[in-house]
């Protein structure tokens, strides 16, 4: 998903919170739906929503660097969650991130492809851990991956 025009963003940001009204106690939501519309949290976005409901910029942002569901910055239209909790770890999840992002001709740290159809995330558990190691390709569980099975596994988002 492209960056998110400054005014769409505020405009965006205005309309979630109009829906929820202005509640302290409605942050979470707020942003969940903001990120539900652009598939991220623009900037300008982050700082309407601080403003609309008299919540400290630094807040926001804690809250939206805290849980690992909200990103900053735009996403592919593939999100690939890897799993490196203790047993996917174990079972080799590093050599699997490596291999998708070999496979993804990610390099110097990118998250999202230049195309923006992937964007891979590692996310501390996917609380799978039978399936071991595994990833997540939006709602699709992926487990008991080898770095041979990536290529396989995304030719089917391509």
């Amino acid at each position: 998903m492209p960056v998110v025009e400054e005014d769409r963003a505020v405009q965006g940001a205005d309309a979630v919170v109009d829906g929820y009204g202005v509640r302290r106690d409605s942050l979470i939501h707020v942003l969940q739906d903001v990120q539900q519309e652009f598939g991220y949290l623009p900037r300008a976005s982050v700082r309407r929503v601080s403003e609309r409901l008299r919540v400290p910029l630094a807040e926001v942002l804690r809250v939206a660097t805290f849980y690992s569901a909200f990103s900053l910055e735009p996403q592919g239209e593939h999100l690939i969650c890897v799993c490196m909790g203790t047993a996917c770890h174990v079972r080799g999840a590093p050599r699997i991130v490596s291999a998708i992002r070999r496979h993804l001709r990610l390099k110097d740290g990118r998250r999202t492809t230049e195309d923006m159809k992937f964007t891979v995330k590692a996310v501390r558990c996917l609380g799978c851990c039978a399936l071991a190691p595994v990833i997540t390709i939006g709602q699709d569980v992926h487990g008991q991956l080898t770095p041979d099975r990536i290529a396989r596994v995304l030719r089917n988002y391509e």
